[in-house]
Formats: C-alpha cells, sequence, structure tokens
C-alpha cells in the first residue's frame, strides 16, 4: 500500500485538491483551480501546499506524530474557518483523500490485495479528521476572539466621542475608574 501510494502521489493529491475545491461556491473554484504562481492565487496555492504536506506525512516510511500534522492541517483549514462553510465542510475536505486514493486503487483493480492495509490509511485519515476539527475550533475561538475585541473597541469609540460632543464626566467611559472616585 504504502508504494502504491507514493507512486501514485501526484495523481492522488491532484485528485485531492479537485475534490476539496469542488466543496467551494462555483465562482471561487473557478479561481482556485487556477494553478498561476503563489502571488496570483495564494488561496489555492497554500490548499495545495497543506494538503501535499499531509499526504506526504501520511505516507512517509515509518508514520508520523500527530503533531507534524499540525502545521500542514492548520494551512488548509486556517483560510476554511474564515469562509461560510459548516464546521463538517470545512474539516471534510480531510475524508476526500479517502475518495482520491480509493478511486487509484480501484483504477489498478488492487482493492483486493490491499484491503487491510486501505483500512489501515483510512484509520489514519479519521484520526486527521479529528485533529483537523480541533483545529477549525481553535481559529474559530480566535475569531471570536478578534470579533469580540473589535466591538468592544469600536464601543469605547463610540463613547468616549460622545462623552466629548456633549460634555460627559470622563468616568462614564470608563466606569471602573468612576467607582474608585466615588468611593474616596
Amino acid at each position: 500500500m504504502e508504494e502504491f501510494l507514493v507512486s501514485n502521489k501526484t495523481a492522488i493529491l491532484e485528485r485531492w485538491f479537485d475534490l476539496t475545491v469542488a466543496t467551494y461556491p462555483a465562482d471561487s473554484r473557478k479561481f482556485l483551480n487556477s494553478r498561476g504562481n503563489r502571488f496570483a492565487n495564494p488561496v489555492g496555492a497554500s490548499i495545495l501546499e497543506g494538503l501535499g504536506g499531509v499526504y506526504d506525512l501520511l505516507i512517509k516510511s515509518g508514520g508520523a506524530e500527530p503533531h507534524e500534522f499540525f502545521t500542514f492541517l492548520d494551512e488548509v483549514i486556517r483560510i476554511r474557518a474564515v469562509q461560510n462553510f459548516s464546521p463538517a465542510t470545512a474539516v471534510g475536505f480531510v475524508f476526500l483523500l479517502k475518495k482520491a486514493a480509493r478511486e487509484a486503487i480501484a483504477k489498478e483493480n488492487r482493492e483486493g490485495r490491499l484491503a487491510e492495509q486501505i483500512v489501515a490509511f483510512e484509520a489514519k485519515i479519521d484520526s486527521l479528521a479529528l485533529l483537523s476539527f480541533n483545529i477549525y475550533m481553535q481559529c474559530r475561538e480566535k475569531l471570536f476572539e478578534i470579533r469580540a475585541t473589535e466591538i468592544r473597541n469600536r464601543t469605547s469609540r463610540i463613547l468616549e466621542r460622545a462623552c466629548q460632543k456633549y460634555g460627559m464626566p470622563h468616568e462614564w467611559m470608563a466606569p471602573e475608574e468612576g467607582s474608585k472616585n466615588s468611593a474616596t
């Protein structure tokens, strides 16, 4: 199985990329499929690079540790976390590798001879999906924190302007300071 995955790397990786891109809306698909230089299509290049890194670690002789996958998965998931994907769709691209590999295996009629190795390979992919979900949740939490901070900053600026315009006491801008002053 390992030998098959190495010798068919390009075909499987391209198919996995195509299946992943197919999860995007039509307009995005057209852009992501244009494989020009990294500067013309940075998102597509990042996705392809991330998928390639994950694939290389999966087929690595002797296997790879889960933490080694983090950087490459993060590269793809970070992109998908900021888009309007459901959590299942955002991390579902990991499972698409199963489909890409199975298609390549079926083309060469090797399913019967590789059945046990296929199950082991797919178990690794399932583990990657769980790791991907953790990464996705970390990205979404970070986005929430950024949004909450931005709302807090906007509110603070609005209150500051209102206090300046209407000559309100400074204590209204910072209630915790006002409570200190009133206690003394």
